[in-house]
């Protein structure tokens, strides 16, 4: 029976989110500093193209602002696209027919409904 528990472990049970929080709260100050030197790099880069005037050149993806240090990844960006897509063409979608021909329309559609749901006429005199 000595023989079953002979490579079991006596002393304390370490759990893996300890030492993870211990080691993501190390990494945040260097991630910090980083953060902060590309912010730096990104803002000289701004300026000096922006004072360097004509180019235009904003390689920041679609125009996304790059001041928060944060580079979005290849399904954030695609999200963010479609995003902007589907705003574009409710708009679109609004802006193509007046508030008259959407009465009428609206209209139409209501013609074309059956009367079953309507609410009967109660009278008390018949």
């Amino acid at each position: 029976m000595s023989d079953e528990y002979q490579y079991a472990s006596k002393g304390k049970l370490k759990l893996k989110c300890d030492a993870e929080i211990k080691k993501k709260k190390k990494k945040k100050s260097k991630d910090k500093e980083k953060l902060r030197e590309k912010l730096e790099k990104t803002m000289e880069q701004s300026s000096t193209s922006s004072s360097g005037g004509g180019g235009g050149s904003t390689s920041n993806g679609q125009g996304q602002p790059q001041a928060s240090g944060r580079v979005l990844t290849k399904a954030e960006a695609a999200f963010k696209n479609m995003q902007d897509k589907m705003q574009k063409k409710r708009i679109m979608e609004k802006a193509s027919m007046t508030h008259k021909q959407r009465v009428e329309q609206f209209n139409q559609h209501l013609d074309g409904l059956t009367e079953h749901f309507d609410i009967p006429k109660v009278s008390w005199t018949k």
